[in-house]
């Protein structure tokens, strides 16, 4: 298993950079290969406004079907979504070891 921090033991990013690096090269420190199956795609109900809507900016955007352009679209704003996260995660442990 690999190495687990506690509440007395912080690491400078150098040190943490080590362990990784030590650690990605020790087969025994990876856990086993997790099999992941591709689900059957979503059906998404939206009001006919809202579809139009799609068609239009996906045509705008140059998609051939307003699936890949929604799909596209998805897939920026949860990006973006977990960039936002991880700021306002790296800003809460900056504020709280500055305690």
């Amino acid at each position: 298993m690999g190495f687990m921090r506690n509440e007395t033991n912080s690491l400078s990013e150098a040190d943490v950079d080590e362990i990784v690096e030590t650690e990605a090269a020790d087969d025994a420190a990876w856990e086993d290969t997790v099999r992941v199956r591709r689900t059957k795609p979503e059906a998404i109900p939206l009001s006919p406004k809202i579809a139009a809507r799609v068609a239009f900016f996906a045509r705008l955007h140059g998609a051939t079907h307003a699936e890949e352009w929604l799909a596209r679209v998805i897939e920026e704003r949860i990006r973006f979504e977990e960039a936002a996260f991880a700021e306002i995660k790296r800003d809460l442990t900056v504020k709280n070891n500055d305690r």
